[in-house]
């Protein structure tokens, strides 16, 4: 074992875009069971992002701010390998439905294949976030509908603008 790496610092990967309720639920629960938590804002290469990986990180830097163990980084490339860059023994992933959990414990395993000093813990996603995704979120602000219970004030004005911007192209 690589004494190196911190079984008391996590880091949780995603594209985040935009961050939601849901995410930040996986945030809060997080940053109480590790010292520090660090929030990986990802590129995924499959994905066509509303916000850029500049914006994501910022969003993600205003709804944390009260967590003083939080840290918002962007990253590119494999999540496992940045896990380890930043000396964390741990990967916190969340999830939501059992679709995720085929998908995710796939991704764990060829994680741990890549490096096995590097652990998967998954939380379970709340029941009342249980449904909710980025993507479907972006699709139902493009067609203006009420995101008061998914989103952050701050994070619903953002996408609002996205979305206005995009319409009015």
């Amino acid at each position: 074992m690589n004494s190196s790496l911190s079984s008391r610092t996590a880091v949780y990967t995603g594209t985040f875009d935009p961050v939601h309720l849901g995410h930040l639920d996986i945030v809060q629960r997080g940053c109480r069971i590790v010292d520090k938590l660090i929030v990986a804002v990802g590129v995924n290469p499959d994905k066509n992002t509303f916000f850029s990986l500049e914006e994501r990180v910022d969003l993600l830097q205003q709804v944390t701010r009260s967590y003083p163990n939080v840290e918002i980084l962007p990253f590119t490339g494999l999540a496992v390998k940045f896990v380890r860059s930043m000396g964390a023994r741990i990967m916190l992933r969340g999830l939501r439905t059992l679709s995720d959990m085929e998908y995710e414990f796939t991704m764990s395993l060829m994680n741990l294949n890549l490096d096995p000093e590097i652990e998967t813990v998954f939380l379970m996603a709340k029941e009342e976030f249980s449904h909710v995704s980025s993507s479907l979120l972006r699709q139902i602000a493009s067609l203006q509908g009420d995101l008061s219970k998914f989103l952050p004030a701050e994070i619903q004005l953002a996408l609002k603008k996205r979305v206005d911007q995009l319409q009015t192209k």
